[in-house]
């Protein structure tokens, strides 16, 4: 208060100083004289001091009446507040409320019930864990209420815990309902095609065949109609349809029931029609999502159509895809990609072959076949490998007694990471086309020119920047597709009987000896090997196995336990390298067992989880692996687990097993 004192006196700072003046003059001139301005000065000063001191009390006196109109102000408007006001103990006992909280809940008294027992959903306890910061939505009759909480921090108890909240219920339905609206008429667009018209057209006879496809046509555009979609077909077996999120919500929940509908479909023809369906975000600007949908619908037709693709958000969703892929009958695409493929390599200064981590028969056999197809071209070509495993040592082994000169060309990925030129360098893909899953991921980001040839159903990781893609899941393996490309390459097929006995070795491991995804163009790839001098002794010389992995091998399948309808899994832990190649083949030996539909094998290598999922057609193990972050064919797939034991690993593998059956269960 002194400070303000003076502060105010500085206002009159030059009157006292020129009167202090004077004074002192009047001192000097006549004592008496000075003496009477000094009193004179002393009842000035006290008549500034009573006037502020009446200034201060009509300031207290004005405030005062100001806090206590402002109180009775928040007294009426918190007692006459139009949203409902209740205020609650530390345990969350109501002590107060006001009339619009009582007439919410539609009751007479409320004080000392519990208000996580009156309002569903909420979750005092949980809130203050929160110390009251998160603001919550909680339903109430057929109204969504907005809560915000807040803290009486005068309010504590002896032990200095707030002891006091205050909740403020503000009506949210109108803005959840306009929120709601607006997600549910988001535009979404999809691509319909027919996978197989042709197929269907060739078999199907000429009186039968324009009705049929009429009947076909009719079923895809009412599906959508029925569902307040437009669609329009603009070319053969191919429609385009715009869609509102709320009927892309009906048609999930029907599980895209559409795909049954086609494919169960009576014809007078073996050939099946079955379609592809690709869905854009909902989110997303309308040219983006065109964009989006006709992605969506390539990846469905390259993991082997009769499925949904939907694109959310930075992944995709698969739906469908439970039926085995179509085999093409004609070969116009391996002759296109052969001759698109020979001018890539014409074109380019060198060529590297790389496929997947440790590599199996049918990645290095189509690598070799690869290599072949560049040395014709009298192009330099390498193959990058780090280090051999069991699953190929053998065909490692062939190849020095055989073709020796073939490790001049195979090289470690730091060599090819310094040896490739960016813009002239080719980068070559085999039975592959997962970046992470790579020999060598980084010289992926080096690389401009990148081809992809692979037949396993295409996942949501993959190289989008490719100069070329072959992708085929209908084929038994990349060696039949390579095999089939090296035809229409050259005039000949041109290569060593090494060579062909490598490209019939991959052939043979991933058919299992021509017994699964085998189909005409398999074999007719394996007599052009044939007659290039393939030699099925010593192909099956490949194969020969040691008496410690077929021990325990013999083991895994006699630990085994049957799980669910005719699933069997079993379980390996083991460093060894070749555990992965005895894991597969244990998971074949378990779909020997009478009564099992599809094997898993859950290996425990130390850094991570293997599994290997087989099966003889009616179970989808691709599907299978593909909830656990894997995939590969409906027949013949595997996943990777890290940061579990092999115990839990294997039930999340048995919670996927049973997701994939709920799935059909629903159908």
């Amino acid at each position: 208060m002194k400070d303000n004192f003076f502060k105010e006196l500085r206002e009159y700072q030059k009157y006292i100083i020129a009167f202090s003046v004077v004074t002192i003059v009047l001192f000097i001139l006549n004592p008496f004289a000075g003496l009477i301005g000094l009193l004179l000065f002393g009842f000035i000063i006290s008549l500034l001091m009573a006037d502020r001191k009446r200034d201060l009390s009509d300031r207290e006196e004005y405030i005062m009446q100001l806090t206590d109109d402002f109180d009775s102000a928040a007294k009426h408007a918190i007692f006459n507040m139009p949203f409902p006001l209740v205020m609650t103990d530390k345990t969350g006992e109501i002590i107060w409320y006001n009339t619009a909280f009582l007439k919410l809940l539609n009751s007479k008294n409320l004080l000392g019930e519990k208000i996580s027992q009156l309002i569903l959903g909420f979750e005092f306890e949980d809130m203050k864990k929160d110390e009251f910061k998160k603001v919550t939505n909680v339903r109430i009759g057929e109204e969504i209420f907005r809560i915000y909480p807040n803290i009486i921090e005068d309010k504590r108890d002896e032990y200095g815990e707030i002891d006091l909240y205050m909740f403020y219920f503000v009506n949210h339905t109108d803005y959840v309902n306009l929120k709601n609206k607006y997600k549910d008429e988001s535009i979404m667009i999809a691509h319909v095609y027919i996978d197989n018209l042709e197929e269907v057209k060739k078999s199907t006879d000429d009186i039968n065949r324009t009705l049929f496809l009429a009947e076909v046509d009719k079923m895809i555009i009412d599906y959508f109609r029925d569902r307040e979609a437009i669609i329009r077909k603009y070319e053969n077996g191919r429609y385009i349809v715009i869609l509102t999120r709320k009927t892309f919500e009906t048609m999930k929940q029907e599980n895209f029931s559409l795909l049954d509908k086609v494919r169960d479909m009576k014809s007078q023809t073996a050939i099946k029609p079955t379609i592809s369906m690709g869905i854009s975000d909902y989110d997303d600007p309308l040219i983006t999502a065109y964009e989006e949908s006709r992605s969506c619908v390539d990846i469905a037709l390259a993991r082997g159509g009769d499925q949904v693709v939907v694109r959310a958000k930075e992944s995709h969703e698969f739906y469908g895809g439970r039926s085995k892929a179509i085999e093409s009958r004609n070969r116009v695409k391996a002759r296109v990609i052969g001759i698109a493929l020979r001018n890539l390599i014409d074109a380019a200064e060198d060529v590297y072959i790389m496929g997947h981590k440790n590599a199996d028969m049918d990645c290095f056999g189509s690598a070799i076949g690869i290599l072949r197809s560049v040395q014709n071209r009298n192009k330099n070509g390498y193959i990058i490998l780090n280090s051999s495993n069991p699953s190929i040592d053998s065909l490692v082994e062939e190849a020095k007694r055989e073709q020796p000169d073939l490790f001049d060309h195979i090289v470690k990925s730091e060599t090819a990471i310094e040896n490739v030129n960016r813009k002239r360098s080719l980068l070559i893909l085999v039975d592959n086309h997962k970046p992470s899953f790579t020999e060598a991921p980084e010289i992926i980001d080096i690389m401009e020119q990148i081809v992809v040839l692979d037949h396993h159903r295409r996942g949501t990781e993959f190289i989008e920047r490719s100069v070329l893609t072959y992708i085929e899941p209908y084929a038994s393996s990349t060696c039949e597709l390579v095999t089939e490309m090296l035809n229409y390459m050259e005039e000949e097929l041109n290569v060593t009987p090494f060579e062909a006995n490598a490209l019939m070795a991959g052939i043979v491991v991933d058919t299992k000896h021509f017994s699964f995804q085998t189909g005409v163009r398999t074999f007719e790839a394996a007599s052009m090997l044939r007659r290039a001098g393939a030699d099925m002794t010593k192909v099956k010389l490949l194969f020969n196995e040691s008496m410690e992995s077929l021990k325990l091998k013999a083991e895994v399948v006699n630990s085994a336990e049957i799980y669910y309808d005719g699933i069997a899994i079993g379980k390996m832990q083991t460093s060894d390298p070749g555990a992965f190649l005895v894991a597969a083949q244990a998971a074949d030996e378990l779909l020997d067992v009478e009564g099992v539909k599809a094997s898993f094998v859950v290996l425990d290598y130390g850094e991570y989880i293997h599994i290997s999922g087989r099966s003889l057609g009616d179970v989808s193990v691709q599907i299978i692996c593909e909830y656990l972050g894997g995939g590969g064919h409906l027949v013949s797939a595997g996943a990777q687990l890290r940061d579990m034991t092999i115990d839990e690993a294997v039930l999340k593998l048995k919670e996927s097993i049973q997701k994939y059956f709920k799935g059909i269960d629903e159908k």
